[in-house]
């Protein structure tokens, strides 16, 4: 891709030079290598256009793909030699400027091997305005691994694409989160004709997710949820929407600090620590040594150990349903018959809690762009979210029949502290959030690196204060508004329903404007109309009850 520099870029000029040598030594390389490649790298630079690798943020499509692929252990702190050379970016500064200075080996290696090693030499939209039956194939011979590039658009290493299986983990590791411990919260909310709004959004964000799809499919060059927005209403849009992804994420990092407070406190609730004349309880000490912990995972500038972890997110979750499942159906906890069928008062925070657990799309269009065949996105998604509802339909069901309307926010906090399945499901939900804490803050941490005048961009300090600030922020924030189920809620109800049911319809709209059906109009109206009803009328109430809570 041509080189675009403005005052506000961040390459360095000695680096600048380097990489111009080097470029200009490869581009001779590949002259000689085959006609493929340099038709393959001029495309790549007429596509993609200028303003999509311009505009702010420029480190959301590496930092993202940390959920999407799964990268290869290379570990290093903050304060290494190398760092000063890769830039402010704890990832490297390759993702923020185009080039790196050296080749970082294996940075992004798949957790399950794909039958061939085959390296993407593009990640780019490949299909036309309505997808098609199959992507589009090249007809030139496939080239040997040798001469493939290294690089993608941006001068990274270019991961290995992404098999079926591997993309439905991916994408089952994205929407089973900390929601599925809610579920059974949820219906006691709700009620249990409440628990037909946790399909009718599986089906609704499985269909957004297509679209998506289309959006990316539109233009060549998008890669992205901010690509996007600035494709549908220019680049005040790219940033709206990447504002909304980065508080989603800021506000699931608030969650992960109430989830520790919580869950620690149940184990000891008897600790607790004088400081200064302060008295510390059980949940305010705890939720203060887990930020401690998980502060050094902040600083880390490669990721890629727990982003490996992360994955086992997936086994995790199944791990703590079966414990709730051997609680109840081998220890015999609960189950009681349960009467209560709409709960109308309380149903809006049942909105917000199903709403969240589907805020998986802002991953999504990184999952399809690393496909090796992007024909198979639709059954990607369909699995992905057909095991993922049944997970969370399950959970629901068993843990509401076990504890009734006694059900807390958390079903782990209702599990008998004496069985052993409760201390292994317990511990389960701790530990998670050590490793999806620093992965799900980085993105935020890195659009705001992206701002730092240029001549702070080789400093170490400014972005681990970005770090210690933005992580100190969440467990003031966790403190203040302790209340895991109805943060859930309100997270559901305002930003998840933007950006899983109402931008994703908006942006198709405008983007393939005069090129839909009335069909395809009529439903996306439908679902603006339900999201936005859903984000007004849960938003409301989670706040409400928020603030009564607080007085």
């Amino acid at each position: 891709m041509k080189n675009s520099i403005s005052e506000q870029s961040f390459y360095i000029e000695s680096e600048e030079e380097d990489d111009e040598h080097l470029e200009k030594h490869e581009n001779e390389e590949e002259g000689n290598e085959s006609d493929f490649s340099n038709e393959d790298n001029n495309d790549d630079e007429t596509n993609r256009p200028n303003s999509l690798t311009s505009a702010w943020p420029q480190s959301y499509r590496q930092s993202m793909d940390l959920y999407s692929n799964v990268p290869s252990p290379s570990l290093h702190f903050l304060g290494t030699p190398s760092l000063s050379r890769l830039g402010s970016s704890f990832f490297g500064s390759s993702l923020i400027r185009r080039h790196t200075p050296e080749v970082l080996p294996s940075l992004h290696k798949p957790l399950i091997l794909p039958a061939e090693e085959e390296k993407a030499p593009h990640r780019r939209s490949s299909h036309g305005l309505i997808p098609p039956l199959h992507p589009r194939k090249s007809s030139i011979k496939k080239i040997p691994d040798i001469e493939r590039p290294s690089k993608d658009a941006h001068g990274l290493p270019i991961s290995h694409q992404s098999t079926y299986g591997q993309a439905v983990v991916n994408g089952m590791n994205v929407l089973c989160g900390v929601g599925l411990l809610s579920t059974p919260y949820a219906v006691k909310e709700g009620g249990w004709a409440g628990l037909s709004i946790l399909f009718i959004f599986g089906i609704l964000s499985f269909y957004t997710g297509m679209l998506l799809r289309y959006c990316l499919d539109s233009q060549p060059g998008l890669e992205t949820y901010p690509d996007i927005g600035q494709a549908a209403f220019g680049t005040m849009g790219r940033i709206v929407i990447s504002i909304i992804l980065y508080v989603e994420l800021y506000a699931s990092c608030v969650e992960y600090i109430i989830l520790e407070g919580d869950n620690l406190s149940a184990i000891f609730p008897n600790a607790h620590l004088s400081l200064g004349g302060f008295e510390l309880d059980a949940r305010h000490l705890f939720v203060l040594i887990a930020t401690l912990a998980i502060l050094p995972t902040v600083w880390l500038r490669d990721l890629s150990v727990l982003s490996y972890i992360s994955v086992g997110g997936v086994i995790a979750s199944i791990l703590v349903v079966l414990c709730l499942y051997w609680a109840g159906l081998v220890d015999h906890v609960g189950f009681e018959s349960k009467e209560t069928i709409l709960n109308l008062p309380t149903l809006p925070v049942a909105i917000g809690l199903y709403g969240f657990c589907y805020s998986g799309h802002a991953v999504f269009p990184n999952i399809y762009t690393s496909l090796a065949d992007r024909s198979q996105f639709p059954a990607v998604l369909l699995t992905s979210f057909g095991l993922v509802t049944l997970l969370y339909g399950g959970t629901a069901v068993l843990g509401y029949l076990m504890f009734g309307d006694s059900a807390e926010s958390q079903f782990t906090l209702n599990l008998p502290k004496e069985l052993m399945v409760s201390k292994v499901a317990v511990w389960t939900t701790v530990v998670n959030p050590f490793t999806k804490f620093a992965l799900t803050l980085s993105p935020v941490a890195m659009s705001l690196e992206e701002l730092l005048p240029s001549k702070h961009t080789k400093s170490h300090l400014y972005p681990i204060l970005i770090r210690t600030a933005l992580t100190i922020s969440t467990v003031v924030v966790g403190l203040a508004v302790p209340f895991f189920g109805l943060v859930m809620a309100l997270i559901g109800s305002l930003l998840t329903m933007l950006v899983t049911l109402i931008l994703p319809c908006v942006c198709f709209l405008r983007i393939l404007k005069g090129k839909t059906s009335r069909l395809q109009v009529t439903i996306c109206v439908l679902i603006i109309t339900v999201g936005t009803a859903s984000a007004l009328v849960g938003s409301y109430s989670a706040l409400s009850k928020i603030i009564q809570s607080i007085i």
